[in-house]
């Protein structure tokens, strides 16, 4: 959704991203195997697990961490301006599904997908 309001190309998914004259190329996992894709910068890039190795935080870090200054901002004092981008048309219910039935053998279930339902 972000890549469609900035107008920017999108690519999802990165386990490996290689930058080069004005384009990026990313490479990312699909169910056959790995797509690498090449899009222009400025571009909106999501990455998968395996991009970076997660950093740990330790229990000194945590502590200097507890005593730093938190800046709070508006997003008026950085030139944000809030406004909905997407306009709800119509909320609805799905359509309530019919009971199911029992049937008591296989023998019936059979006779009811070929002569019913004509799955078989």
């Amino acid at each position: 959704m972000l890549a469609a309001l900035c107008d920017l190309p999108q690519a999802t998914f990165a386990s490996k991203v290689e930058i080069a004259d004005g384009k990026a190329r990313v490479t990312r996992e699909v169910d056959g195997g790995l797509e690498t894709v090449s899009i222009s910068l400025p571009a909106i890039i999501t990455t998968d697990l395996r991009l970076n190795e997660p950093r740990y935080v330790t229990l000194p870090n945590i502590m200097k961490a507890k005593k730093k200054q938190l800046e709070i901002f508006k997003p008026a004092d950085l030139g944000v301006e809030i406004k909905n981008h997407l306009k709800t048309l119509k909320v609805m219910e799905p359509p309530k599904r019919s009971a199911g039935i029992k049937v008591p053998d296989v023998a019936t279930l059979v006779a009811k997908l070929k002569n019913e339902a004509k799955v078989i």
